[in-house]
Formats: C-alpha cells, sequence, structure tokens
C-alpha cells in the first residue's frame, strides 16, 4: 500500500489528503484502474476526527478499493478541539464554502495523479460522518455549480462524484441543534455555527444555502445514508429528510436508520471506540451493507478467468 499525505494548498498545512493506495501487480488488476473512496471525517467543523479516518480508509481499501482521506478546512486545523466559546473569533479559513471546495481541490489532485495511482476517476464514492457526512452531501449537490467549477476555472465533470455514503449527518439546518438537550451538546452547536457559517445567529436564507436537501437534483449522485434513532445530536430526521428529497428528484438511495446508537459511532465496533459507548453491534452492520451496495456501481474490472 502506498501511503502519504499531500498538503492541498502551498501556503497551508492542515487542509492534507492522505492516500491509501493498493499495490498492483500482474497477479492483481495487472495495471488496470480501481475505484475509490474519499473519507471526510466528521468533527462539527472544528477538527477532523481520526476515529472517522485511517481506520474507514482501511476498510474500504479490504474492499478492493483505493481509499484517501480528506482533512478538510476546519476551525482549528487540528486533529481534536474542544473549545467551544460563544465568544471565540471567526475563522475565515473554515467558513463555508472552505471545506465543500476542498473536496473539489481533492478530486483535482487525485486526477492528475489518476494514471499513477490507477484510480478510476469516473468512479470515486464520498463518504462522510457527522459534518463530514454535510460537507459530503453539500458536495453531492453543489459538484456542478458554479461555486466549486468556476472557483477552481475548470470543468464541471472533473468534480462529479460516483456516489456518495453520508453517515449521522445534517441534511437540513434548520433542524440544527434539535438534539442538542444538554447544556455543552448547546455550546458545541454554537461553536459548530461559528465555525461554519461565521456567526452564532445565521439568517433563515443562509440555513436554507446550507441545507444538502433542498437542493438535491438530478445531477446529485447514488446516495448511501444511515443514522440511529437515538443520535442525541443530530435528529434522525436529518436523513430522513435528506431520502425523502432524493426519492422526489429520481435519484438512487439506500437507508438505513438503526433503532440504538449514540452520535459518532464510526464503524461501531472495536477498531474506532475508545470507549464501550462507542460499541454497537447492530449499527457496525452499516459497513457491510454499504460494500454490498458498492459493488453495484463499482464492480472491480475482473477478467472471467486468471491470465
Amino acid at each position: 500500500m502506498f501511503t502519504k499525505t499531500i498538503a492541498l494548498y502551498k501556503d497551508r498545512q492542515d487542509v492534507t489528503l492522505t492516500t491509501y493506495i493498493l499495490n498492483d501487480s500482474p497477479a492483481l488488476l495487472n495495471g488496470k484502474k480501481r475505484p475509490a473512496v474519499l473519507i471526510c471525517p466528521g468533527g462539527a467543523y472544528l477538527y477532523c476526527s481520526d476515529r472517522e479516518a485511517e481506520p474507514v480508509a482501511l476498510r474500504f481499501a479490504a474492499m478492493g478499493y483505493h481509499a484517501f482521506v480528506l482533512r478538510y478546512s476546519t476551525y482549528s486545523g487540528e486533529s481534536f478541539y474542544l473549545h467551544t466559546n460563544p465568544d471565540m473569533p471567526v475563522n475565515p479559513n473554515s467558513v463555508f464554502p472552505a471545506a465543500m471546495r476542498d473536496i473539489g481541490k481533492a478530486f483535482l489532485t487525485i486526477n492528475n495523479h489518476a494514471d499513477e495511482w490507477l484510480v478510476e476517476m469516473e468512479k470515486i464514492a464520498i463518504c462522510g460522518f457527522s459534518a463530514g457526512a454535510h460537507n459530503c452531501a453539500m458536495y453531492s449537490v453543489y459538484w456542478q455549480d458554479p461555486i466549486i467549477a468556476d472557483f477552481f476555472n475548470e470543468a464541471p465533470i472533473k468534480f462529479k462524484p460516483a456516489a456518495s455514503i453520508l453517515a449521522y449527518g445534517i441534511g437540513d439546518y434548520h433542524l440544527a441543534g434539535r438534539g442538542s438537550s444538554q447544556l455543552k451538546d448547546q455550546r458545541l452547536s454554537t461553536a459548530a455555527s461559528i465555525a461554519f457559517l461565521g456567526t452564532n445567529s445565521p439568517t433563515p436564507e443562509m440555513l436554507d444555502t446550507i441545507s444538502p436537501s433542498f437542493h438535491v437534483s438530478e445531477n446529485t449522485p447514488p446516495t448511501f445514508l444511515w443514522t440511529t434513532a437515538t443520535d442525541e445530536l443530530v435528529p434522525a430526521e436529518n436523513t430522513l429528510c435528506m431520502a425523502s428529497s432524493l426519492a422526489k428528484a429520481g435519484v438512487p438511495f439506500e437507508v438505513h436508520i438503526f433503532e440504538e446508537g449514540k452520535h459518532g459511532l464510526s464503524l461501531a465496533d472495536q477498531t474506532t471506540a475508545s470507549s464501550k459507548m462507542q460499541l454497537d453491534a447492530d449499527a457496525a452492520k452499516w459497513i457491510g451493507l454499504v460494500e454490498s451496495w458498492l459493488k453495484k456501481r463499482f464492480t472491480l474490472p475482473l477478467p472471467e478467468k486468471p491470465a
């Protein structure tokens, strides 16, 4: 496996793309290109969670796909961030649409190395968790728009995702915070708003713009969604409203809402758990379900018989 961390911008070290490129040989695909999955960890736009990064990439690599982890623009630009001061200053680097454009930059970077890394550009899925899922959902509905293509002065087709995998993300920002019953959760919601929007008092128009379920169209890629009914931070309604919008637009989708489980489960097994509260045998089934779902779209270019 070829692993390397690449800074996506010359003047910044906080936005990086880490590669998990499967080695090729005559005994494997013998020079043929593989599909890939680009992963956006969660972290409330305050940081990028390690629990939703490399362990997830390695699981997708075990399915036979190249994997990439994008540490996109966040408030702290660090691996962990707990500051939730409601008076914290705005960081212009993390304000929308910076994080969404970072996905576009990652696509361009992968495209520049597609022949070297043997990546099939027409088969790249994006996979996000929590804030990363919101970021991926936003990219799914805006990838072809001038906000991305014109910003990079590139043809929209270069940014097209083949599929989107969304884990416990926000679909309707008007619902954000409804699950925050505890004071610490309310402070987190406030900090996340300042990090992502630059304000703790967004207008209804701003909330409309950053609600991906409002902007689903025929250009939105097939989508796999999952969450839990007892998510205490992002209500399951967010997943349901996104699924409803996909259904109305005729976009293929699959949705799973597990009966129990806290927010931020990641793989929900020992691979990504820092405590027993992050283990859930039922929710852990999502990765097997998404593997079956991806196989419908990402069949490897295998011959009928060995050479």
